[in-house]
């Protein structure tokens, strides 16, 4: 009997391990990364060097008004989207704006193994490095889902413009939670995000664009995040809008046009 009783026991501690050691790859799932359609002929290649010496690489698509220092547009994309699909959307999109976006480290062609720590540390080199070479006058950032946590990080320890977070959520630990009761997810999670409490204390304009039907993150998750923030500027929700689809819904181009001129608004 004892013997029967430890096999679910023995299954269940497998199981965990198994969530331990495999999480960078379910979280950043770079095998499923598909390659991002034509940029515009004025996109030019960027580079830097990680802290730790990996190459990263990204995309910078002007305004076409050369000689001006307008806004910048830095975009963090999801966790299975190329940076050059981030890039060309805020381009479609802000057509007004220079747009930036990097691939995420491990993210071909960017070198290295990506993680929550590395991304986040990576997003403010990367800050760093294009206000130097672009000197805009303005910078928005831009966080996609779980590139909101990158966006987050930055916005907490970087002077930024504006925060535009799509999809977003408080936690990467409440969410995994929220899907996983019967796992001890905070006990287990090498790679959290925390986005209310990076955001607790900016003073900084944040945009909230959200899908009413977002099974990925929970409403109560994003929520959570409203009522942190001490500064939301804009906040609209896309009704029949789920998670993944939200980018070809008719609202989402006017919200995120909205978005952009409420945090210019904002930062007045």
């Amino acid at each position: 009997m004892a013997s029967l009783l430890l096999i679910p026991v023995l299954g269940y501690l497998c199981l965990l391990a198994f969530l331990y050691f495999a999480q960078a790859s379910l979280i950043f799932p770079v095998a499923r990364i598909a390659p991002a359609g034509p940029l515009p002929a004025i996109a030019e290649p960027l580079e830097l060097a990680a802290a730790s010496g990996e190459r990263l690489r990204g995309i910078h698509i002007p305004s076409g008004r050369p000689g001006q220092a307008g806004t910048l547009i830095l975009g963090f994309g999801g966790n299975a989207t190329d940076a050059g699909a981030t890039a060309a959307l805020l381009h479609d999109l802000f057509p007004e704006a220079d747009v930036a976006a990097f691939h995420y480290r491990g993210y071909p062609p960017s070198e290295g193994k990506p993680g929550a720590a590395a991304l986040q540390a990576d997003a403010l080199l990367i800050h760093d490095f294009l206000r130097r070479r672009l000197h805009p006058a303005r910078i928005v950032v831009a966080g996609f889902s779980v590139g909101g946590g990158v966006a987050a990080a930055l916005a907490a320890r970087r002077p930024i413009d504006g925060l535009i977070l799509v999809t977003p959520f408080d936690s990467l630990a409440a969410v995994a939670s929220s899907h996983y009761p019967w796992v001890p997810v905070r006990l287990l999670l090498r790679h959290n995000m925390e986005l209310a409490a990076d955001l607790r204390a900016i003073r900084v304009p944040v945009a909230i664009i959200a899908g009413g039907r977002d099974t990925l993150v929970p409403p109560a998750r994003t929520e959570a995040l409203r009522r942190a923030l001490p500064h939301l500027a804009f906040d609209r929700t896309i009704p029949n809008a789920g998670h993944n689809d939200i980018y070809a819904d008719p609202a989402f181009p006017r919200a995120m046009r909205e978005a952009l001129a409420a945090m210019a608004a904002g930062a007045r």
